[in-house]
């Protein structure tokens, strides 16, 4: 069955009420620069482990000037706790000297120019529109990716095609809440593996195929 928009506006009002509206971790609370390049130290690693290496890192370099003159040798250490430290370190640092040299020390505010930065692709750029310039994307990792999908939201599998279909979908009011409520939801409730259907909000709006197993435990 396709979801209606106001069936979809429903389970954000529910989830809103469950795991409430504050953005989801330290290095979405930031500025825009500071978003973009937490959210390239968060790919493949746990929150936890980015907000470690964010906080050390800006720390000793919050801006684009200073981090674009660091070595690598000191940017290692300072993320380590953030998996492929070594390859962001390039990364980060390549990033800040575009930042600073090309863009005059501000951090781009469109996907075109974001995408065009190192370690940087469609959903690292659609955070730090979201989080950094208050500009609303839905951006789709895991969770987002997997939720809509058992909600019957999308039936993309690329998360770019997932993007476009939510945004199509759903009213732009709506774009800067579904990132952090399905993260949110995902890492507490709706679980890649095995979802704790039982306890879930929105179970009735879900068709998750193992839905009726996993409720009964």
């Amino acid at each position: 069955m396709k979801p209606g928009i106001r069936d979809m506006e429903k389970v954000i009002r529910l989830l809103e009420k469950a795991h409430g509206v504050e953005p989801w971790n330290w290095h979405t609370r930031q500025n825009a620069f500071q978003v973009l390049i937490g959210t390239v130290l968060s790919q493949r690693t746990k929150d936890a482990n980015t907000d470690k290496a964010a906080r050390a890192l800006f720390s000793r370099y919050p801006t684009p000037e200073r981090l674009s003159r660091a070595s690598v040798e000191d940017i290692e250490p300072l993320i380590r706790p953030s998996n492929y430290y070594r390859t962001k370190a390039r990364k980060v640092r390549e990033i800040a000297r575009i930042v600073s040299e090309e863009h005059m020390g501000k951090t781009p505010d469109s996907m075109e120019e974001l995408v065009k930065l190192p370690g940087v692709g469609r959903k690292t750029a659609s955070c730090t529109l979201l989080y950094g310039h208050g500009i609303g994307r839905i951006p789709v990792d895991v969770h987002v990716q997997v939720i809509s999908q058992r909600l019957g939201w999308t039936k993309e599998k690329d998360p770019d095609r997932i993007q476009e279909d939510l945004e199509a979908k759903l009213p732009r009011k709506e774009w800067c809440r579904i990132n952090e409520l399905l993260v949110k939801h995902g890492q507490a409730v709706c679980l890649t593996r095995h979802p704790r259907c039982h306890i879930c909000p929105v179970e009735r709006f879900c068709s998750y195929p193992g839905k009726m197993l996993e409720r009964g435990k």
